[in-house]
């Protein structure tokens, strides 16, 4: 009996220091949804420009319209709202974005840029029912030139910068603000596309940012990408491979992101026709150490 109740007080300590990991589940799942729902957007906004975002243009993505294109100055603006499901049915989009270029360059050359500002767009993740608004602004670059509907014909590769800084508001009401420096890379053809994704960002000696800022629990956070995170349009552009790294210094936290892992935990092949369910969480807490594996 002594020793079973030594035993159970054991165990009854070592569950009370067991350290608080949900911060930082909370924080990969965030960034997970953040750059899902950033990307279904900035997906259709490129289809707009790549289009000329002409009012009447007939290869508008699903539930998006062009209200307007107006010009001042050399600026062309164009109003671009969202009512409705993307094409895949995978996300409700309500509210609009702003986008503005120069009316002398086109999209197509390498090294243009327009800024895109979302103004209240409401994302709603039809599986979970999970809601997100967005609001900020952000500089959209065509670094390599090109355009993704020409893939597999005039190019190999497209390589989009996204930069700038965007606030999102929770259903809780709760807020995450952060900066983006997030590098999409895109091969394949149309239909099978591959993005890979990189970061470029630099803050408080962190490197290879591709967001920093503060969480939905008030941390000031830095995620670096240390191995590419692959995106298939096959796999619905869920993280099939990679590695973030969430950091949260003042609280000695640490959570490693890995992409690309199956029901039972396993690693599918980023080159097979396994298609990701989960993906790993490696965390790290004052000295103390686990593993997790959650549901995308």
């Amino acid at each position: 009996m002594l020793i079973a109740v030594v035993a159970i007080g054991f165990s009854s300590c070592k569950k009370d220091k067991d350290p608080d990991t949900d911060s930082l589940q909370q924080m990969a799942a965030d960034e997970n949804k953040m750059a899902a729902s950033d990307d279904d957007v900035m997906n259709d906004v490129n289809s707009v420009i790549s289009g000329g975002g002409a009012k009447s243009l007939n290869s508008l993505p699903c539930n998006v319209s062009v209200d307007s294109a107006t010009v001042i100055g050399d600026t062309m603006i164009y109003n671009i709202t969202f009512n409705g499901l993307n094409c895949a049915g995978t996300r409700l989009r309500v509210g609009q974005a702003e986008v503005k270029k120069n009316i002398y360059t086109s999209w197509v050359n390498a090294g243009t840029s327009v800024v895109v500002k979302f103004i209240n767009l409401q994302i709603t993740r039809v599986s979970d029912n999970k809601s997100l608004t967005l609001n900020g602004t952000r500089v959209y670059t065509n670094v390599s030139g090109g355009l993704i509907m020409n893939l597999g014909s005039t190019a190999t590769s497209i390589v989009h910068r996204v930069s700038g800084a965007l606030v999102a508001t929770f259903d809780d009401n709760t807020t995450r603000s952060w900066n983006v420096a997030r590098q999409r890379t895109f091969t394949g053809t149309p239909g099978n596309l591959w993005c890979t994704v990189d970061g470029f960002g630099s803050a408080d000696g962190y490197d290879y940012l591709v967001v920093w800022g503060t969480n939905r629990h008030g941390e000031q956070f830095y995620t670096q990408i240390t191995q590419s995170v692959i995106h298939k349009q096959s796999c619905n552009w869920d993280p099939c491979a990679g590695v973030k790294v969430h950091q949260i210094p003042s609280d000695n936290k640490k959570a490693t992101f890995t992409g690309g892992y199956d029901d039972n935990d396993q690693p599918v092949d980023v080159n097979g026709s396994v298609c990701p369910t989960k993906y790993r969480i490696d965390w790290e807490i004052n000295g103390n150490s686990g593993t997790l594996y959650r549901f995308l």
